[in-house]
């Protein structure tokens, strides 16, 4: 990285030094159910309550979390001139609440919500509210210690369906949907051509807290590869691009990332 302009890029392993539990590292928290698919929440209403159900008990814990070490040396890399951006699988913005600018966030930011109908967005604290005025007490009560799950989740069992009330748009009474990526939907073509600019713009690829296992960041991976781009990989457990890697860096990125900043600044 000396020398070099570096783009990072991040999965949930970064984040869970900040109390954000990942899908596939170690001591991840196993799901009760699998996350729910595009497909299944276009289609159903009684998965959608389920949805806005565990996502309402979830949320508060979103928003309290707070960047940790790794965030913040990457933001600091960042202002010295050393990264170019990141590009980020995680959803909770806690890049952007370190300082991080240049970030692309390839699968969405649960802080926003969108009309399936309409277009039309809300913030998702604003939905909260709606969903709380609708169904009182709803995250308190017996939910209150339900184990948190990634992107927001909680494990806990939803009553069976029409017990709990979900809003509708502000706009045009529609179907509600976080701005994230779900399972088994696409990536915005415009989002991953803004990521891939990135990558054309950098000389090194730095992979931090990410398995590689949804094919929708290792492309970069594999693109990085195929342009002779030198890739460096720190992630607890195995990862999908180990293969590819000129470095491959087994460590917490609490620790890991500060003294990579650290190096850096004074070479």
């Amino acid at each position: 990285m000396r020398g070099r302009h570096t783009l990072v890029l991040s999965g949930a392993g970064i984040s869970t030094e900040s109390g954000i539990p990942d899908y596939r590292g170690p001591g991840s928290v196993m799901r009760r159910a699998q996350p729910i698919s595009y497909q299944e929440f276009v289609r159903s209403p009684a998965a959608r309550a389920c949805y806005w159900a565990r996502s309402a008990v979830g949320w508060p814990r979103v928003t309290a979390a707070r960047p940790n070490a790794g965030h913040a040396a990457l933001a600091e890399m960042e202002d010295a001139g050393r990264l170019t951006g990141v590009i980020t699988q995680n959803v909770e913005g806690l890049h952007q609440a370190a300082g991080s600018r240049n970030v692309v966030e390839l699968h969405g930011t649960l802080a926003e919500v969108v009309c399936l109908d309409c277009t039309a967005r809300e913030r998702r604290q604003d939905v909260q509210e709606r969903i709380l005025a609708l169904n009182p007490g709803w995250a308190q009560g017996p939910f209150r210690e339900a184990a948190e799950l990634p992107d927001g989740d909680a494990s806990i069992d939803v009553p069976s369906d029409g017990f709990f009330q979900i809003p509708g748009c502000l706009r045009c009474g529609g179907v509600l949907k976080p701005d994230v990526v779900f399972f088994g939907e696409n990536v915005p073509r415009t989002r991953v051509e803004q990521a891939l600019s990135l990558l054309s713009e950098a000389e090194v690829l730095l992979v931090v807290g990410s398995s590689l296992a949804v094919y929708s960041g290792y492309r970069f991976v594999v693109q990085a590869s195929q342009d002779a781009k030198p890739i460096a990989i720190i992630n607890l457990g195995p990862c999908r691009g180990d293969p590819l890697a000129a470095v491959r860096v087994e460590a917490a990125l609490g620790e890991a990332l500060p003294l990579l900043a650290s190096m850096i600044d004074h070479s």
